[in-house]
């Protein structure tokens, strides 16, 4: 049976510059970083206290976008004081915190676009 998401998959178009944006702005560690076709490398990180991993790839297939809204959310406890800590990491912010009645959530982007919510439980 399934029992857990393993990783996500984040279409990169540098892996260098998206390597140091996920570890040093988002603090994520480095499980692999090794050669994965031509000119590319699959490089999985890990989210401190978290199970699902996230990699950084280069697109291989004509679907495969880089710079669109991810399909999915990061979680923090405290999503305010996770956007102010980021902020001063240089994260952009698409949209600071919002509180609704179903949490709190903001939006940033990677160095290539993407675009991710941060929210609440």
């Amino acid at each position: 049976m399934i029992k857990a998401v393993k990783f996500v998959s984040v279409y990169v178009s540098d892996q260098d510059a998206a390597l140091d944006f996920y570890t040093r702005k988002l603090g994520f560690a480095i499980v692999t970083d090794q050669p994965f076709g031509p000119d590319s490398r699959w490089i999985e990180l890990k989210i401190p206290g978290a199970e699902t991993g996230v990699v950084i790839v280069k697109p291989m297939r004509p679907e495969h976008q880089v710079g669109v809204l991810m399909n999915m959310a990061f979680l923090a406890d405290d999503v305010r004081k996770t956007h102010d800590e980021l902020s001063a990491r240089g994260v952009e912010f698409r949209q600071p915190p919002k509180t609704e009645p179903w949490g709190t959530s903001a939006v940033f982007n990677d160095p290539d676009g993407n675009t991710f919510v941060l929210s609440s439980r």
